[in-house]
């Protein structure tokens, strides 16, 4: 008879170091070919809400009469509304079952990104970018559902191919928002983004299998499921150092996207909207790089992948520091950067998921929060680090943030992780 008690949530005591749970049965097939596409179309457009203001961040600091040591504030309180949903709505997907939640969220979204568009002051504007922050957390839903309706053997590249579409939602959400500001304002990028969110919203309900709660959590508590998202990081240290790893990989992330705007778009370069947001298209090698990792990450070469990843984050800002001097040169950095970061995301999800894949909404959700306090804490420092010392202080912010995180993947790669997947290289 199984015992229904903590064990969904995290063990029922026991001995130090074994858990007691219920794994998720896992499927014995792919999910039907069209549904991960579809799932990586909708990761894609929903990432992109995110990052929607970062090529706009000088015409809204105008617009709602922002300073340059603010324009950070608009990035983060999107990445604060982003953590706040991590904690809070992922998780439900161990609960609810995937199909019910994505499309609940998606629906709410696109009301929020309405709201967005027609805001008439500074203080709407933010309030609604940190509820579209919120609910743009479906993604990283969207990402578990794709990893739980796959095969073990196959899950590397399905979370690959679900990342590889948020890698080109990112991309694509700074052209696209430059072109349609260029083209019909700003409040253009946020209301076309609540009509496309709202069609994908009926396709996925239509395309996701129904799903159902894992067996050991039908009787726990919506409180007592959040909070073992904690009880998850606290018993498995290789949650912890991948998450420390996303926080310091996608702070050097948003350090570029969030502060490079500033010097493009004045002299000597002086890029419209659409010339900026075009810019982030360098960084198409992350969609890449995210297909790859996934292969690399199913024939056990996940150290390595990190490693590579991370050196090559590190390398990345040589070439970044000289922007102001060649656009040629932000280009290769961009590529070399977005590959990296993308590479070393794709390894993190594939195995953390591998630790406890019952609680596999859970623990992308906690990831996450480390991916989101990193771009929230890129985006104001490399706003503060350009008001205060222009994009030289920026560049050694970004290469500072990569170094330590080569630095922390060095001094952990050897170390014995309880939980950690065996096989991993």
């Amino acid at each position: 008879m199984a015992i229904q008690c903590s064990d969904a949530v995290g063990g029922c005591g026991g001995t130090a170091g074994h858990e007691a749970h219920t794994d998720a049965p896992a499927p014995d097939a792919p999910p039907p070919a069209r549904l991960l596409p579809l799932l990586a179309l909708a990761c894609g457009s929903s990432v992109a809400t995110v990052y929607f203001a970062q090529p706009l961040l000088v015409t809204l600091g105008e617009r709602f009469a922002l300073g340059a040591g603010l324009l950070g504030a608009i990035v983060t309180v999107t990445q604060l509304g982003y953590a706040a949903g991590l904690l809070t709505l992922v998780p439900l997907g161990d609960l609810l079952g995937h199909r019910r939640l994505v499309t609940v969220q998606l629906g709410l979204l696109a009301l929020a990104l309405l709201v967005a568009g027609l805001a008439p002051g500074v203080v709407a504007l933010l309030g609604a970018l940190a509820l579209v922050g919120l609910l743009a957390v479906v993604a990283q839903t969207m990402v578990a559902a794709a990893a739980a309706l796959s095969p073990p053997a196959r899950r590397g590249r399905a979370v690959g191919t679900v990342t590889g579409g948020i890698v080109t939602g990112i991309l694509l959400a700074r052209a696209a928002a430059g072109v349609l500001a260029d083209l019909a304002g700003w409040r253009a990028v946020y209301l076309t983004s609540a009509g496309v969110t709202a069609v994908l919203a009926v396709l996925l309900r239509r395309a996701l299998p129904p799903g159902a709660p894992s067996a050991g959590l039908r009787e726990v508590s919506y409180g007592r499921l959040v909070a073992s998202t904690l009880t998850l990081f606290a018993r498995h240290p290789l949650l912890r150092i991948r998450g420390a790893l996303a926080l310091l990989v996608f702070a050097a992330f948003s350090t570029l996207w969030s502060g490079v705007a500033q010097p493009l778009s004045g002299p000597p370069w002086s890029l419209s909207h659409t010339a900026i947001g075009a810019f982030g298209l360098a960084g198409a090698a992350g969609a890449v790089a995210a297909r790859a990792a996934g292969r690399w990450n199913d024939r056990g070469l996940a150290q390595r992948t990190t490693g590579a990843g991370l050196a090559l984050l590190a390398l990345s800002w040589l070439p970044i520091a000289l922007t102001r001097q060649s656009l040629w040169a932000l280009a290769a950095g961009a590529v070399l950067l977005d590959f990296a970061v993308q590479a070393v995301h794709v390894t993190n999800q594939t195995l953390i998921h591998a630790v406890r894949p019952d609680a596999g909404s859970r623990i992308i959700g906690g990831y996450m929060v480390f991916y989101s306090a990193g771009s929230g804490l890129g985006g104001l420092g490399s706003s503060l680090a350009y008001a205060a010392a222009g994009w030289p202080a920026v560049s050694a912010l970004g290469a500072s943030f990569s170094l330590a995180a080569l630095l922390l993947w060095a001094a952990t790669r050897r170390r014995p992780a309880l939980g950690e997947p065996k096989g991993e290289r």
